[in-house]
């Protein structure tokens, strides 16, 4: 399954973000896969996708986070398995 991760860096600071990642790396328990992510212009969010089949690994990993980051996780399904989806309704 895909979630849609809304990360609200503290205090706008990327900075901090940043180091530890560096020091820490992703913090993703085996199970949980880092798709991609963007950043928004401003340093003020990180817009990112993750999956998993295991919902758990993911609340691991926005505790490695909480510290920094406000999250909203979002359950998404592609376009294509939406599409595939309401076609067979239809």
């Amino acid at each position: 399954m895909l979630f849609m991760v809304i990360e609200t860096f503290r205090k706008h600071d990327a900075k901090a973000i940043y180091k530890h990642f560096r020091e820490h790396g992703r913090g993703t328990p085996e199970g949980l896969t880092y798709v991609s992510s963007w950043i928004e212009a401003s340093l003020g969010r990180c817009f990112q996708v993750m999956e998993t089949d295991d919902v758990t690994l993911l609340q691991q990993w926005v505790t490695h986070w909480s510290h920094l980051v406000d999250f909203e996780v979002v359950p998404v399904a592609t376009s294509a398995e939406t599409k595939a989806a309401i076609d067979k309704v239809s």
